[in-house]
């Protein structure tokens, strides 16, 4: 699924569309949209199907993406429970919301589904930053009834993803990955995401090399965001804000 971020730095908003055609950026189809919010010592990306209406007492709020102190930790959170029997986070923040049902529509917690980490920096080397991802999806065998958001009967245990590694050009004399014309601006924040390697599985290091989700800068304010099975587009974007929101990760 080829996709395409657009920032507005002015008021902290993320908008995701999907592209229409096979240009880097056109009109699009919106998909989700995601404002950028200050908790104390804390940030979290508000996710929501309204672009009007960011906040988590909408009928349209999907989950959030929240960072740690340093800004190398990130979990992501789910409206609703991602499988039967799932349980609800129990920080100050979810119960907080959920003293107050605005409407039976909205959860009364938010369900941790995945989480994104990235490499401490504390001695600013520069180089290519690392990060890794665990996520509650479902299994290649299962079909996707809604593709923004996967929701799956039973847990299947986390998928682990980590970037792909660049490699480093001579003649460039830079760190480089291959988005097959995707990616045209240079940036910290560009990556991909492959599935990690099981040691108990020998065959799991064929899927090395496919690219489950990648990210990267086309212009000022526009990110490409494509992404695979088993991810869902929800899953893509909350990760995808992630390098919007480091601060110590490796430059």
């Amino acid at each position: 699924m080829q996709c395409f971020i657009k920032r507005n730095k002015k008021n902290s908003t993320f908008y995701l569309y999907l592209g229409l055609t096979n240009a880097t950026v056109d009109k699009g189809k919106f998909l989700m949209a995601a404002r950028r919010f200050r908790r104390g010592p804390h940030t979290e990306y508000i996710v929501s199907l309204d672009a009007d209406d960011l906040s988590q007492g909408s009928n349209a709020y999907m989950g959030k993406l929240r960072s740690d102190f340093w800004g190398t930790n990130f979990k992501i959170y789910d409206s609703k429970p991602p499988y039967d029997g799932a349980k609800a986070s129990s920080s100050r923040s979810s119960r907080r919301f959920g003293s107050r049902r605005i409407s039976p529509q909205v959860s009364a917690g938010n369900y941790e589904v995945g989480q994104v980490s990235y490499k401490y920096n504390l001695l600013k080397s520069r180089g290519p930053r690392r990060m890794c991802c665990a996520l509650e999806c479902p299994s290649t065998q299962e079909t996707w009834e809604n593709c923004l958001k996967t929701k799956f009967r039973k847990p299947t245990g986390n998928t682990v993803l980590r970037n792909k590694a660049p490699r480093w050009h001579e003649h460039l004399q830079c760190w480089c990955l291959n988005f097959h014309g995707r990616v045209t601006v240079a940036s910290v924040k560009n990556f991909q995401l492959v599935a990690a390697a099981d040691p108990n599985d020998p065959a799991s290091s064929k899927d090395e090399e496919t690219v489950l989700l990648q990210f990267g800068k086309v212009d000022d304010n526009i990110f490409t965001m494509d992404y695979r099975q088993p991810l869902s587009a929800f899953q893509a974007f909350a990760i995808s804000l992630s390098s919007f929101g480091t601060k110590l990760a490796c430059e």
